[in-house]
């Protein structure tokens, strides 16, 4: 019997063959937010080995290697052992957390992994911060560079944890020889999210500073996650800007949105941000404010250059964000309930607000006196 064709034989021996190995990656804040979308995503992945998940309660997917840890425990590093690839996406930033509590949590935990990531023989950490280390400057250029300065600083929510994550990344190579590290700046997260970005288009009215210069660039949760893909898969590497192409003007986002706008000279707008958040009326310090009244766009030129491509548009975030907030209402950053909006009105809430800063800047001015 004659053997069979080179060609043919070499197509059984493709199809009998076993699947390429792919790396095996961990996922910390496996159960919730992005972390459960990537979790998911990397488990239904035949370019994926096996997912180790690890979070302080157990998630959803079953496909997933389950370890239930507070990322600050040094134990950590015993589950990341046989881990080729880690993604830390166990972070804080929810409004409401305590400022000094959420900080010890997103840098202990971040310096704990990325030790825990050396000594278990990982070769690769992806860490995931934002767009906003950039800063929003009125001198910004449009688009920035991905390498252009981090100029951020700490007066935001949460951009304080975020700039140390980053300075811990750029460490951690010289601290631990042979550990990569691969950190994905997102834009304007949308899908799910709760930040005083996404608070701002629950506002009746859209503030606007006079003299700024907004400009506004969104990233769908999902386009995040296919980003977070192409660093664990090592097609692309070292600093990554995330997000839709191109970016909305004010106008272009009042157009879509159809939420008009109240304009504020920019020391009324800042003064009583600041007065607002330091007395404990909102979540928000001054320094959110700054990120809708300057611009923070960035090119995002190194993911394209490795082929990722964002599956939405900015148009299409800002609907989809419009369509989870619908029904909420929130002035200054604070979230009314549905009584309270009823109750004050749109532009009624705001006065109330401001006038409130007003009024304890009075009592702090008859206080001295006395």
């Amino acid at each position: 019997m004659s053997s069979p064709d080179p060609q043919v034989r070499a197509a059984r021996n493709k199809s009998t063959s076993p699947p390429p190995r792919g790396p095996v990656v961990a996922v910390t804040g496996a159960a919730s937010g992005v972390g459960a979308l990537l979790t998911e995503r990397l488990a239904a992945s035949e370019e994926v080995k096996q997912v180790v998940a690890i979070d302080e309660r157990r998630g959803e997917c079953a496909e997933a290697e389950w370890h239930i840890l507070d990322v600050r425990d040094p134990a950590v590093a015993d589950r990341l052992r046989g881990a080729d690839v880690v993604v830390h996406l166990a972070l804080d930033l929810d409004l409401e957390t305590d400022a000094a509590a959420r900080t010890a949590y997103n840098v202990r935990g971040t310096q704990t992994v990325l030790t825990a990531a050396a000594a278990a023989g990982v070769h690769r950490v992806v860490l995931c911060t934002s767009t906003m280390v950039y800063g929003a400057l009125p001198d910004n250029e449009l688009p920035l560079s991905e390498d252009a300065e981090l100029r951020a600083t700490a007066e935001a929510t949460g951009v304080g944890d975020l700039l140390e994550i980053e300075r811990l990344a750029r460490r951690a190579p010289r601290a631990h020889p042979g550990l990569n590290v691969t950190v994905v700046r997102p834009a304007v997260l949308v899908g799910g999210t709760d930040t005083a970005l996404t608070r701002y288009f629950e506002s009746p009215r859209l503030l606007v500073v006079a003299g700024s210069r907004p400009a506004w660039q969104f990233c769908h949760v999902d386009d995040l996650c296919s980003a977070l893909e192409y660093a664990v898969l090592e097609k692309v590497d070292g600093e990554l800007a995330v997000g839709c192409d191109g970016w909305l003007e004010q106008e272009e986002v009042e157009e879509l949105s159809g939420i008009r706008r109240m304009e504020l000279p920019s020391a009324v707008a800042l003064g009583a941000a600041a007065r607002l958040h330091r007395i404990g009326l909102t979540p928000s310090p001054a320094g959110d404010l700054a990120y809708t009244m300057y611009p923070w766009v960035v090119s995002g030129s190194r993911l394209h250059d490795a082929g990722w491509r964002p599956a939405y548009t900015n148009e299409e975030v800002l609907a989809q964000l419009l369509d989870e907030v619908s029904g909420r209402h929130t002035v200054a950053g604070r979230r009314l309930g549905r009584k309270d909006a009823t109750a004050a009105g749109a532009a009624g809430a705001t006065v109330a607000l401001l006038g409130a800063a007003a009024v304890v800047r009075r009592a702090r001015k008859v206080r001295r006196r006395i």
